[in-house]
């Protein structure tokens, strides 16, 4: 049996990633002629081109693109492997990649961290907060949480908790346009689209009878804080997770309404890359997370209702 050639994966990798045999070779403390070589060596066994070669520019190919992917994986999982091994003889050290939700990272994530780094001295996080949804083995990340239904995919992941979702209106609103008493009626409503809950909205009556819509309005956006100012406004009614709308409903600018229907919550889930090998630093934040992560789902906002 043929062993793989793992140094050339690995320099591919470090290729893939910064776009430059120069920089990958500067990264990895080889010289350019090494990584060169590598990459050669690696085409040759694979029978096929990994980069499309310029004088000014290099890029993936169609068969390098996935194969960067795995590469990446490869390098992980053996730099994973020799930091469990010296992080069982010491306290955890090094950098966590961590990437969360604008909203939810900065109401309810930055506020934990101060605690994390405090009991673990040694540890660095650098935290990415986006509404987009992160490529995790792409671009390098540890732990990502999400808000939301997961696609099948080959993350590792588990449910932290469920978060609820409040239809929202301003007072003035529902005074100009009238109060929606069934989820069909939205349909002649302005509707303020948080593009993170996706359409169709689901509702679901005590009675245990089922409706969908696909509500329509004058703004949409991927971020909730975004259409916070156009919803007290009173331009539109708005489907909100309780962490953005919650002390809106709290103080009276919005109300709920339709309380007879409930919509499904969204999950918040942690997700890390395929592999169950993870260096002790990750793993002392994966817990840390998931303990911490379950309680604050539960909002402590009592929502006001319209009448």
């Amino acid at each position: 049996m043929r062993l793989p050639d793992l140094e050339a994966w690995a320099i591919f990798a470090a290729v893939a990633e910064h776009n430059s045999f120069s920089a990958a070779a500067d990264a990895i403390g080889l010289s350019k002629a090494t990584v060169s070589k590598a990459i050669t060596r690696l085409e040759e066994q694979i029978g096929q081109s990994l980069f499309h070669r310029t004088s000014r520019r290099l890029a993936l190919t169609e068969a390098g693109k996935p194969l960067a992917a795995h590469a990446a994986r490869i390098l992980a999982e053996a730099q994973a492997a020799e930091e469990a091994a010296r992080d069982a003889l010491s306290a955890p050290t090094g950098r966590v990649r961590l990437a969360a939700p604008m909203s939810f990272g900065v109401r309810n994530v930055a506020p934990l961290l101060a605690e994390f780094l405090a009991a673990h001295p040694g540890i660095e996080i650098d935290l990415h907060l986006s509404d987009a949804r992160v490529d995790i083995v792409a671009e390098g990340f540890d732990v990502a949480l999400r808000i939301g239904d997961l696609p099948d995919s080959s993350l590792r992941g588990r449910r932290l908790c469920d978060i609820r979702t409040h239809l929202v209106a301003a007072p003035a609103y529902l005074a100009a346009h009238g109060t929606p008493t069934h989820p069909s009626e939205l349909a002649r409503h302005r509707v303020l689209g948080y593009s993170n809950v996706l359409a169709p909205w689901r509702f679901q009556h005590a009675d245990g009878s089922d409706v969908a819509i696909r509500p329509q309005g004058p703004l949409i956006a991927n971020s909730g804080e975004a259409l916070i100012p156009t919803l007290i406004a009173g331009l539109g009614i708005a489907r909100l997770p309780g962490f953005i709308v919650g002390p809106h409903i709290g103080s009276g600018a919005v109300v709920t309404i339709l309380p007879d229907w409930s919509a499904a919550a969204i999950g918040l889930h942690l997700l890390t890359p395929p592999s169950a090998l993870r260096p002790a630093r990750v793993e002392a934040l994966i817990a840390f997370l998931s303990g911490r992560l379950r309680d604050p789902c539960a909002e402590a906002d009592q929502p006001a209702r319209a009448t």
